[in-house]
């Protein structure tokens, strides 16, 4: 009941048995009528959900007009209208005729004569249908997403998702060794070539042969009839040998006279003068002037034996300190090839790796040297570009044998940069992303599905090592179409 209804109880005049015999009457009528409306709904379905739906479609084409309308219907049925004047205070001595007004409400005012008696149920029904309406839109909007989505929006997270909400397609999760590799082109032949250039002035007396093998203590090239002798060593010869030098050329060059049989002196950093009499021997033996001293030039330190590879200098021509005389490579078969920067993880120097033969032979090899070298393009559109130089030793003699009749031939190399042995594994395409941060796989058991949270290892040949709970070998997961 509302305010404007309300008289206090000492004020309240008493009603005559006519007025209340009229109340009486008009409650009954529109008790009968409600019962009709009541009773019209729920025996015409099909038309109480046109009734609602003809309510919604003025709301949707006029959105001010329902705005309008939701808040009178907000407000009591028989509250003052807005624009009517606050009741103003009662006179200290009504009139009687406006007293008798105000105590009975369907005098004064018809709308809110209803409200005294008249059940809200009729018009909660009216609006219960509405918002029936409006929350089956609701639901029917939310589920048209979650079937479009096909995500971790679209079926059930917890294992509750039906049939219909399956994925197109699944995988097993299997038991395997999982390996990190690749196949790149390579090249056979003796690696690298390295030059040698003259340090002594004079002429070109004697010159090798291409493709001619040179080990420790032999004649690489002469000059004015006299040797330029091959020594083993990491150090290049850079300044001239004698009595109370120091370094890692000296040692490099007691270690050769001693293992061509010459004695006397300790291996070691110091130039002595047991060393200076052993060095004086092998002047002599070599027919070398025999002053105990090693002048630059006369000394060729390489790693190991050496193949010649190509002569640029002629017999009989002049040579003198930074000129050209030849290259030479070491005498065991190599493959070299070049990495994008992005595949560097795969050569790790000491790496053992596999190279096809041309025949189709596989042999072992292991990675000998890595370098970055930068090509600086044409200077025009082509841009610089950086490349991974790698160098692939073939170990042993029986894959120096099998690689002896291919120089200079097209071989591949295979890398393995990782390689998990009996792990589970699924399609890299069967991982999700899950909201809460990490990846998951959807596991699929009958007709319901549930997204598990998994870790992933090892990334290889299109699959990924996973571990997580409940993964086991022959778990199905979902994967895309």
């Amino acid at each position: 009941m509302s305010e404007a209804a309300v008289v206090p109880d000492d004020t309240s005049p008493e009603h005559t048995p006519s007025e209340t015999s009229r109340e009486q009457a008009q409650l009954t009528a529109r008790s009968e009528r409600a019962h009709a409306e009541t009773q019209a709904g729920h025996a015409h379905p099909e038309a109480r959900s046109g009734r609602a739906h003809a309510e919604t479609q003025p709301e949707q084409a006029h959105p001010e007009a329902r705005s309008e309308r939701a808040h009178t219907e907000t407000q009591p049925e028989h509250a003052p209208r807005e624009t009517e004047p606050q009741q103003a205070q009662p006179d200290p001595q009504p009139d009687p005729a406006q007293t008798e007004s105000q105590s009975d409400p369907a005098r004064s005012d018809p709308r809110s004569a209803p409200a005294l008696t008249e059940p809200s149920r009729p018009r909660r029904h009216r609006r219960r249908g509405r918002k029936a309406v409006i929350a089956v839109g609701v639901i029917a909007a939310v589920g048209g997403a979650a079937a479009a989505g096909l995500g971790l929006a679209g079926r059930d997270g917890s294992g509750g998702g039906s049939a219909t909400q399956l994925p197109p397609a699944t995988a097993d999760v299997t038991r395997q060794t999982l390996k990190d590799s690749q196949s790149e082109d390579g090249e056979l032949g003796y690696g690298t070539a390295t030059s040698a250039t003259g340090r002594i002035p004079g002429t070109v007396t004697e010159l090798p042969d291409a493709g001619e093998e040179i080990t420790r203590g032999r004649t690489l090239y002469e000059v004015d009839d006299k040797p330029v002798t091959l020594m083993y060593g990491a150090t290049p010869a850079y300044r001239d040998l004698k009595p109370g030098v120091e370094g890692a050329d000296v040692e490099a060059l007691e270690r050769n006279l001693d293992a061509l049989g010459y004695s006397g002196f300790t291996v070691d950093d110091e130039y002595t003068d047991a060393t200076a009499d052993a060095v004086e021997e092998w002047q002599e033996d070599r027919g070398l002037d025999e002053t105990g001293a090693v002048e630059l030039g006369r000394v060729v330190f390489a790693p190991a034996a050496v193949r010649v590879d190509a002569v640029e200098a002629e017999e009989g021509a002049a040579t003198g300190p930074g000129q050209k005389v030849l290259s030479y490579t070491g005498t065991t078969q190599v493959v070299t090839l070049e990495l994008d920067t992005a595949d560097q993880r795969l050569a790790k120097k000491g790496t053992k790796v596999a190279v096809e033969l041309p025949d189709g032979t596989s042999v072992e090899g292991r990675i000998e040297d890595v370098s970055t070298e930068i090509d600086p393009g044409d200077g025009g559109e082509q841009d610089p570009t950086t490349k991974v130089k790698v160098t692939v030793a073939l170990d042993g003699a029986k894959a120096q044998k099998a690689a002896a009749s291919y120089v200079l031939a097209a071989v591949n190399v295979f890398f393995t940069a990782g390689e998990r042995k009996n792990v589970l594994t699924v399609p890299i395409a069967a991982l999700v992303a899950l909201p809460e941060g990490g990846f998951g796989v959807e596991v699929v058991r009958g007709s319901t599905t549930a997204y598990v949270s998994v870790e992933t290892g090892l990334f290889a040949n299109g699959r990924v090592e996973i571990t997580g709970e409940g993964i086991t070998e022959g778990t199905r997961v979902g994967m895309p179409a």
